[in-house]
């Protein structure tokens, strides 16, 4: 999973050669969606698939759907890849060329957390008799394989073709920005995922506060809910116990659930303390990103509440730095909702809250 915080920072830290993006700090987002919906269906056009006495090929692309895009964080590339496809197919045996068979490919879950060799490819047949069954049986031996390989062109244009440029030239450094291939990075464990659960956010009036050193901050008020599949007492303790906590962040954390307990998550990217702690109810944090205004803290008040079915989780962090309010609602549903529904199972319908 990519570190929070690795690469967020809004400010400037150094003159920028190209006047955008200095050393590539900012979280910038290219949307391949387009682009892989053409090459998707450029792969599979006239794609056959012979051998001996039988002939196949894929007609037609019959649904293409999902997305794609390619972010580039602190010069690394992080892919979020999720497709579902349906390719119609024919074939034939050359002993009796005249008689041609159709059927479908099935593609459900085409995505960057799932190795090609456990994508799912299910085949079909429109009617069934010896020589149907004889092809579909080659589809499934031989077509699948020949398939994986197409799918592999995809993801491997997109990470090495598609994504050229999107990493900039650092200060001093412009002749390197033909080396993006080499910098890329394919973040397996997360991922940019369909949920059907309401996630509601909502924007304070921006306010000034002094951040301790002397200076005024433009900062903001976020609110979200989420519902969570488990009891209060278990979402309560992925969220304070330090194996729990290892498991959804992918990274060593340091976690002191007490009354003035630090919490380190992220490579050191997120910190803070506890403030208040009421077991399967309540969580107060002091809580920042490492690359915040050095002594500046939002507070964090996280609530949990148990229905018959579900928990209901509210939480309200105050005083986000203004430039860092989009990205701060976007990472806690990456880094923590969704890691935590995907990581123990807490979370079953899944939609685009993103």
């Amino acid at each position: 999973m990519a570190k929070w915080g690795e690469g967020d920072p809004r400010w400037i830290v150094e003159e920028r050669p190209d006047a955008t993006n200095v050393n590539n700090w900012h979280w910038t987002e290219k949307n391949a969606t387009p682009w892989s919906k053409d090459r998707l269906h450029q792969l599979f056009q006239d794609f056959k698939i012979g051998q001996s006495d039988i002939e196949c090929a894929v007609d037609s692309v019959d649904k293409c759907s999902g997305e794609a895009t390619v972010n580039n964080r602190k010069g690394k590339l992080i892919f979020f890849y999720e497709w579902e496809l349906v390719l119609k197919w024919s074939g034939k045996l050359l002993k009796n060329s005249k008689l041609i068979h159709k059927g479908k490919l099935t593609i459900p879950n085409l995505s960057e957390e799932n190795e090609l060799a456990d994508v799912e490819i299910t085949v079909t047949i429109d009617e069934s008799n010896d020589e149907s069954e004889t092809l579909k049986q080659f589809m499934y031996n031989v077509g699948r394989d020949r398939v994986r390989q197409q799918l592999a062109s995809y993801i491997r244009e997109l990470k090495e073709e598609y994504s050229k440029n999107l990493i900039l030239p650092k200060k001093g450094d412009e002749a390197g920005a033909g080396n993006t291939v080499a910098n890329f990075k394919d973040a397996n464990n997360t991922r940019n995922a369909a949920q059907n659960i309401a996630l509601n956010s909502s924007v304070a009036a921006p306010r000034l506060k002094n951040s301790g050193i002397g200076c005024k901050l433009d900062v903001r008020t976020l609110s979200m809910t989420e519902e969570f599949h488990c009891s209060a007492n278990d979402l309560y303790n992925a969220l304070t116990k330090p194996e729990m906590v290892t498991a959804f962040t992918r990274a060593p954390a340091k976690v002191d659930a007490v009354r003035g307990g630090e919490f380190i998550l992220y490579g050191g990217n997120v910190l803070g303390k506890f403030e208040e702690l009421v077991p399967e109810k309540k969580i107060q944090q002091s809580w920042r990103l490492k690359n915040w205004t050095s002594g500046h803290y939002s507070n964090v008040v996280i609530e949990l509440e148990e229905t018959s079915s579900s928990t209901m989780m509210s939480l309200k962090q105050t005083g986000i730095p203004a430039s860092e309010f989009d990205a701060m609602k976007t990472n806690w549903y990456r880094y923590y909702w969704h890691s935590i529904k995907q990581t123990f199972g807490f979370g079953t319908s899944i939609s685009d809250a993103l």
